[in-house]
């Protein structure tokens, strides 16, 4: 592992050499190698077909027949009418392969063991912190219509509702940048970040030579990505460089040369939290163009730091889906304890 160090631009740790991420290190390494596996998989489907010519009177015929079964199938099914649509003309274009795949999607393998883990912790987590019932008949009192909201979302999960919690908004992601750096350097006990996206660059560059050091404070600093940042922005063995910083790290559905509907299940979270007084939460990812270093969608803006109150909801779900849920057992164990559900994205506020 080399690690780079550029005072002079103020531009943070590198684990990486120069041209070991982009689109051409990823046809030249492991994802290359995936993608030659699923070409592979989808020849042997062609080759199959092929195979079989001599029987393509019978096939053509026995296709007609198939398609228009399950065209009738599909009609009655109980089907979004957009979706389908889109089955529909799938199948109608490649029967045999639109069956498999519709029929593949609809029972989930890739994604029902997960599936199981999230509603086993959500079962076991939904009472672990009390809803003040103060609080929630001051907003009944206030507004009527918010207070059922928040019944109806308290059904799903352990969702309390706080009163007095200040928000910040940040209008451009450098001005979140900004408070994010400075609310890093005064942690003491622990870090905790969960992003859909990390690139090496400024941004991440900065943020990485801080935890590196509060790694070697003894500070506990947890990260954790959505594996599709493998296609283009990190190697696969990113993880295991940022282990040799002394950081906990884990990458949340990695690709893998296999066909799975797994991978329409991405973590698109962006979430970080310091010693349980502070979050940031919103749609700034860790990389450049969100703090307007480079332009790739416009000025990016939109973020929020949230304090006290609302944070222990926060760093106690990104530890739970850290530890339970990005490597799933082989059995869901019956006296596994869990403090708070993995799934409050959304927290009523009082202000």
């Amino acid at each position: 592992m080399e690690i780079r160090n550029d005072d002079s631009q103020n531009m943070g740790i590198r684990l990486l050499k120069k041209g070991q991420n982009g689109i051409l290190h990823a046809i030249f390494s492991r994802m290359g190698l995936f993608v030659v596996l699923l070409a592979a998989q989808a020849l042997f489907l062609v080759s199959t077909y092929l195979w079989f010519r001599e029987f393509r009177p019978h096939i053509i015929s026995g296709l007609a027949v198939f398609t228009v079964v399950m065209v009738l199938y599909l009609l009655n099914c109980r089907l979004d009418p957009t979706a389908k649509i889109t089955w529909l003309v799938v199948v109608m274009l490649t029967p045999v392969f639109g069956a498999l795949l519709y029929f593949y999607t609809r029972m989930d393998i890739g994604h029902r063991a997960l599936k199981a883990r999230f509603s086993h912790i959500i079962a076991m987590t939904k009472d672990s912190i009390p809803q003040s019932e103060e609080v929630y008949h001051s907003l009944e009192e206030e507004d009527p219509g918010a207070a059922a909201l928040v019944r109806y979302i308290q059904r799903s999960g352990c969702h309390p509702v706080y009163h007095g919690t200040i928000v910040t908004y940040f209008p451009l992601g450098e001005d979140k940048f900004a408070e994010l750096l400075r609310q890093l350097e005064g942690a003491k006990h622990f870090i905790y970040l969960e992003y859909f996206i990390i690139a090496e660059g400024m941004m991440w560059g900065e943020v990485l030579e801080i935890l590196a050091r509060k790694a070697k404070e003894g500070v506990d600093v947890r990260v954790m990505y959505d594996g599709t940042c493998e296609f283009a922005l990190l190697p696969h063995k990113y993880l295991k460089l940022l282990r040799k910083l002394g950081i906990r790290c884990k990458v949340f559905a990695p690709v893998s040369p296999f066909i799975s509907t797994h991978y329409n299940y991405r973590d698109h979270r962006k979430i970080l939290v310091i010693d349980g007084h502070t979050a940031f939460n919103g749609g700034v990812n860790l990389s450049d163009e969100y703090i307007n270093q480079v332009q790739r969608f416009g000025h990016w803006r939109l973020n929020i730091r949230i304090p006290i109150t609302v944070v222990p909801m926060n760093h106690i779900k990104m530890a739970i889906f850290f530890e339970h849920l990005v490597c799933l057992p082989k059995r869901i164990g019956r006296k596994t304890t869990i403090v708070i559900s993995v799934i409050n994205n959304f927290i009523p506020v009082i202000q």
